[in-house]
């Protein structure tokens, strides 16, 4: 269903080590999974390979114009119905609502003590004059 939607090669020379098949599956798996590219497994094609060919189809268009070929037939049926719903609530928090740590927050089953600072206390020895 894809193969008359691909883009016919334009250069001869040395044939790819994998499969558009293979490339266009591990493109797939890497959008499906969100992973990153060198993550990809190696059954698909290799990762800079199947991020090549991504990146050409992308920039020449070759995407979108399968995705409008793709959706051109269900949507002259009257099967994709266009009904788009925004919701732009936001639900701000508090930093100590979302689990931020707390310092300098004293339990109230302990009572905070301060220490005496050795600077600022009287020292018991004669005053300097």
């Amino acid at each position: 269903m894809l193969e008359p939607l691909l883009p016919q090669p334009r250069r001869s020379g040395r044939p790819s080590l994998w499969s558009k098949r293979q490339l266009i599956d591990g493109i797939r798996w890497r959008v499906r999974t969100g992973a990153p590219w060198r993550d990809m497994p190696v059954v698909y094609a290799s990762w800079a390979a199947a991020y090549a060919l991504f990146r050409r189809w992308q920039r020449a268009g070759v995407w979108q114009g399968m995705l409008s070929a793709l959706q051109a037939v269900p949507e002259a049926a009257g099967r994709i119905t266009w009904d788009v719903s925004v919701d732009s609530t936001i639900a701000r928090a508090h930093q100590h609502a979302a689990g931020a740590r707390k310092r300098g927050v004293c339990s109230t089953s302990r009572r905070a003590v301060s220490l005496p600072n050795r600077l600022t206390t009287r020292s018991a020895g004669p005053a300097a004059g």
